[in-house]
């Protein structure tokens, strides 16, 4: 019997070996489809249940079982899942008792991150209620197409947000849109206080059949995103899709003990899906931030004792500028969840504050292929899985940057790049792998389609995305292409600032576009602008234009000033041109200016100034 034991203990050992050196990435892998089958095999037991079994039920499920754990950890007061419970009763009660919402319905939100989002936002799944995330940043115009596209009849405001709000209420109560906002008391005509009625209403349950209708197609979320063109568009979040969202904290490794910190803003898929969704589903306590701040990150993980944090490239490049401390590894935090960081900050995180298992991901808000590194391989967001790509077909294809369009051969059908090439990333559109487009805009919904791919008649998503697949398997993101671009963690859609730009009384047209900065994540605003005959740039009143119409992530840093645009033979604006060019006095005969906040101006860019930027002693 000692024999036989000695026996397999040798065989695992050696089979460990094995692995290690001629498979070194099967465990993760191996993990990797068990925990995809697994969550599988759930999303079918959900779909059985009549009515289906929706996050709000798991979330109902957690208060039963963990009435009095820690749910979010905010300004340090803690609030538990039954404290969570009530406060949303409240929200569902009050809504019916003062507003004509039903079952179907959508309401916007337009709030920053609080803990009343949660409650807020659980209080109206429990009448059956889906839910617009309105990003608090945005103003004017684009807060007024945010609202209409995702055709909301109610829209929730913030008490620090009035007046913004107020800008466009005029066209809001001709719309006879209902706008309630989160304070006791409201003088403003058109607006009605909503705290009040919260705080009187009862913390009761209220009756599961307000929301029997709800199935997993049901809208449960509209999120906005920055598309190739245009303003931003609310992807639809059916409930099915939410589930799928939240099952990456578990492929991740997160478990119910972990305390996780959001510091992402609510209003993001990475933020509301992953994060405080996928909390739900794991039965975790969060440690809840009203915005990111690298100068007390590492104290809030110390103080509440969090585990799991979320990042965006930026986020983490931030931290790695913070000016060193002895206590850099004095935390808890073992897992990082997040997309966009750069290989050299990956290291240089990973050298500065511990052996961090970082999961960085690949994911789109409305896309419907996502990857996950779980091997730790700096600077990839996947690895190529024969059984994902069979389940989820996808595939790299030539795309022609300058046509902005894909490459096609003799027979009309899309070019496959081979290994170690970039390619457009295309997922199939399946029953498995839908995708359910943008509410209320069809023409953009069928923009994202793209059909006859390996086959006549076949339909695939065009991510928008350019990847790489290397030689051993491992997939990287490699750039945006079309009309939008990131910065500070933001999609920026440049046909919208261009239409603000163009605002502007000397601006005649305005071609934006994105251009990288050294030590930089992402790529930063630029405009080439002509101006109308006899006028001169004027240099402050563009500034006092962008800063009053536009959050400041989207403001153009650099002005080329052009005496025409460049356009192709069907009237498109050229960009590529101008983003190899960039923003470098020294290559562009044009004049150059950058924007100055201290001065709230443009003023004219130097070599000096370029030289600054480019050495990392200027931060943009």
């Amino acid at each position: 019997m000692y024999m036989y034991a000695v026996t397999i203990l040798v065989s695992l050992v050696f089979l460990h070996i094995l692995l290690k050196l001629w498979f070194p990435y099967f465990v993760p892998e191996f993990l990797y489809v068990l925990k995809t089958i697994a969550f599988g095999l759930r999303m079918s037991k959900y779909k059985k249940k009549q009515p289906f079994y929706t996050i709000l039920d798991c979330f109902l499920d957690a208060v039963k079982r963990t009435p009095s754990k820690p749910f979010i950890i905010f300004e340090n007061r803690t609030y538990t899942y039954m404290d969570v419970d009530k406060q949303s009763n409240k929200v569902a009660r009050a809504l019916r008792t003062h507003t004509s919402l039903k079952e179907g319905d959508t309401v916007a939100l337009f709030l920053g991150n609080e803990p009343c989002y949660a409650w807020v936002w659980l209080g109206l799944a429990k009448i059956g209620c889906a839910t617009a995330l309105l990003n608090c940043n945005i103003r004017s115009k684009s807060l007024s197409q945010c609202f209409s596209c995702s055709g909301a009849s109610v829209l929730i405001v913030a008490e620090g947000l009035k007046d913004v709000v107020e800008e466009i209420l005029p066209a809001l109560l001709e719309q006879d849109i209902a706008v309630l906002i989160l304070t006791k008391g409201c003088d403003t005509a058109g607006m009605m206080s909503l705290l009040d009625k919260f705080e009187e209403a009862s913390d009761e349950p209220v009756s599961a059949a307000l929301r029997s209708a709800v199935s997993r197609k049901s809208p449960a979320l509209y999120v906005y995103t920055s598309g190739t063109t245009g303003l931003p568009k609310a992807a639809v979040i059916t409930q099915e899709r939410l589930w799928a969202a939240t099952f990456i904290q578990s492929l991740a490794g997160v478990t119910s003990k972990d305390i996780f910190y959001i510091n992402l803003p609510l209003y993001h898929s990475a933020g509301f899906s992953i994060g405080f969704a996928g909390a739900i589903e794991k039965g975790l306590t969060i440690v809840l931030r009203r915005k990111f701040s690298a100068s007390q990150f590492w104290d809030d993980c110390r103080k509440h004792n969090v585990t799991v944090i979320q990042y965006i490239g930026e986020t983490m490049r931030y931290l790695c500028n913070t000016q060193k401390k002895a206590d850099d590894r004095d935390h808890r935090v073992r897992l990082a969840i997040g997309n966009g960081i750069r290989a050299d900050v990956w290291k240089e995180f990973l050298n500065r504050f511990g052996s961090i298992q970082v999961r960085e991901l690949y994911a789109a808000t409305e896309g419907n292929i996502g990857f996950m590194n779980l091997s730790g391989k700096i600077g990839a967001v996947g690895r190529v899985n024969y059984i994902q790509r069979k389940i989820f077909p996808y595939l790299l294809i030539k795309y022609d940057t300058e046509k902005e369009e894909p490459v096609r051969n003799s027979e009309g059908l899309c070019v496959e790049v081979l290994k170690g090439e970039t390619g457009l990333l295309v997922s199939k559109i399946t029953e498995k792998a839908p995708f359910n487009g943008y509410a209320r805009n069809l023409q953009q919904t069928e923009k994202k389609r793209l059909r006859n791919v390996l086959q006549k008649g076949d339909l695939y998503f065009n991510s928008g995305d350019l990847l790489r697949i290397d030689e051993d398997n491992f997939i990287y993101f490699q750039d945006r292409i079309g009309d939008t671009f990131r910065w500070k963690g933001e999609n920026v859609a440049t046909t919208e600032i261009a239409d603000i730009l163009s605002m502007v009384d000397c601006i005649k047209e305005a071609n934006v576009y994105g251009v990288r900065v050294p030590g930089h994540e992402g790529r930063i605003g630029m405009a080439a602008i002509t101006l109308k005959e006899d006028k001169q740039f004027d240099c402050s009143s563009t500034f006092s234009h962008v800063a009053s119409y536009l959050p400041a992530y989207t403001w153009p840093r650099f002005i080329r000033i052009q005496s025409q645009l460049d356009i192709t033979g069907t009237y498109k604006q050229k960009k590529v041109k101008l983003v190899d060019e960039g923003f470098n006095p020294a290559a562009i005969e044009d004049p150059l200016y950058i924007l100055n906040e201290r001065e709230k101006s443009y003023i004219p860019m130097t070599q000096k100034t370029y030289s600054l930027i480019a050495s990392g002693q200027m931060q943009l």
